[in-house]
């Protein structure tokens, strides 16, 4: 089974962004904020196949969580999604440009967050 990451500082969004994965198929993982990620996928050594990122966190925000993961060789062809209330284009491009596979805007609903996943080539 594959295992995703959900990555938000607000639990009502990682319960259900949580959900809808577990619906698609896959092992869910949560962490509050960037820091934890960057621990969950370290000891998960590399089976986290998806993360679904907040941008705005404490500790580590998604942007940088983003920018860490797409320094790591290992992590590749590891899918990043941001999630997230920031709906500005240049900030849409900076997440592309650092590597981001998608963007979805909350609020989202669940046939949206699957076609991005579909668009980000993520299969459960």
């Amino acid at each position: 089974m594959a295992k995703a990451l959900v990555v938000d500082d607000s639990r009502a969004v990682r319960m259900i962004l949580s959900r809808t994965l577990r619906e698609l198929g896959f092992e869910v993982l949560e962490a509050a904020n960037g820091r934890e990620a960057l621990d969950v996928i370290e000891a998960e050594k590399n089976a986290v196949s998806l993360v679904l990122a907040d941008w705005n966190m404490p500790e580590i925000n998604g942007l940088e969580l983003l920018k860490q993961l797409r320094r790591k060789p290992e992590l590749a062809s590891l899918v990043v999604v941001m999630v997230t209330t920031e709906t500005e284009l240049d900030q849409m491009a900076a997440a592309l440009d650092a590597g981001a596979n998608e963007y979805v805007m909350k609020p989202f609903t669940k046939d949206i967050l699957v076609e991005k996943l579909q668009i980000a080539g993520v299969h459960s």
